[in-house]
């Protein structure tokens, strides 16, 4: 990745920026930025009632100084008025196995400057700058590119926007969450499978039968051994708290159980994570999925957790959205994944 020195103080021009007295736009420094990058992403997500997704400055630094395909120096637009960031864009890519380039871009605006035309002018920025990425694209097989973004349920302006623009709804994926871990079900192992504690010396092999797992997923993209050096860098990784299922010296599943302790604290919720569910295809259908479900919120609740949440994608091949509304998930919040061809 190239980073370079020099802090970058030129003003860029964005196309249909709003008459905003003082406003002004530049890339972003990662060596100096990360703070006030922390501010309003924090106070973006405030606002729209993500208070259980907020970042820390070394989650936020680690996660996009290590995104796949993405570069912070020239691949973030910021918006300042009189020098003060108030709201930025990213923009990476990935390409889907054996489908299209798709071009992510998301954006934070504080509260205060919605509603003056700086979404619209930084959403066209993003596609602006996904157009000059593609352009310069070495393989030599023509894909299809898309711009895409998440939208959660309660960000009615922005969803009108995107689709003011041209985009159109995809996918969608539901926030789900356990009101109490008072009624776990006791669910035996499949026969010949076994729980061991996650060792160092088994992470990568965990990390690739996760990848493998979700290969046939909506969206699953290229991956190689750099992804798992972000991967295990990860702050929130909590591999003490991992359930991993093994064949003999075969990874056959796993969940990726975590606690945000900064959103516990400040939230004064007792609430674990059982996300990066995956079962490996030749054990599935044999109920290891809820087997191990079962024993990640065993462990939550061991631990002093009272609830466990997890992320799903509602047409999952695999039928997970039944198995975890069978375990006693309900659905807290709703996004929508929108594309548009590039």
């Amino acid at each position: 990745m190239d980073t370079g020195t020099t802090r970058p103080t030129q003003s860029i021009a964005v196309q249909d920026a709003p008459s905003i007295p003082g406003l002004t736009f530049r890339h972003f420094d990662p060596d100096t930025d990360y703070p006030a990058m922390l501010e309003v992403n924090n106070g973006s997500k405030i606002a729209d009632g993500l208070d259980y997704d907020l970042h820390t400055l070394e989650t936020i630094t680690h996660g996009y100084n290590s995104t796949r395909n993405h570069n912070p120096r020239k691949d973030v637009l910021v918006a300042e008025v009189d020098g003060e960031m108030i709201a930025y864009n990213r923009v990476f890519w990935d390409r889907e196995l054996e489908g299209p380039r798709v071009y992510w871009h998301v954006g934070f605006v504080l509260p205060e400057w919605r509603g003056k035309g700086l979404g619209r002018a930084m959403i066209r920025w993003s596609e602006t700058h996904a157009r000059g990425i593609e352009a310069t694209q070495a393989d030599l097989e023509k894909v299809t590119a898309y711009a895409s973004t998440q939208v959660y349920s309660n960000m009615v302006g922005l969803e009108n926007l995107l689709k003011a623009e041209g985009y159109e709804p995809v996918r969608y994926e539901f926030h789900m969450e356990t009101p109490d871990l008072d009624h776990i079900p006791d669910v035996p192992m499949p026969e010949g499978l076994e729980i061991r504690p996650a060792k160092p010396e088994h992470y990568k092999a965990i990390w690739a039968s996760n990848q493998e797992a979700f290969r046939d997923h909506w969206g699953a993209g290229e991956f190689d051994e750099s992804d798992f050096d972000r991967w295990i860098t990860n702050p929130l990784l909590e591999p003490d708290l991992w359930v991993v299922a093994w064949d003999g010296d075969q990874v056959a599943g796993s969940i990726h159980n975590y606690v945000n302790h900064e959103y516990n604290e400040r939230s004064g919720r007792k609430l674990g994570y059982t996300e990066d569910i995956s079962v490996r295809r030749p054990w599935r259908k044999r109920g290891l999925a809820r087997a191990m479900l079962a024993r990640s919120m065993q462990i939550h609740k061991e631990r002093g957790m009272t609830q466990t949440a997890l992320s799903v994608d509602t047409q999952n091949p695999s039928g997970a959205l039944r198995l975890y509304e069978s375990m006693g998930y309900l659905v807290i919040s709703k996004s929508t994944i929108y594309r548009k061809k590039l």
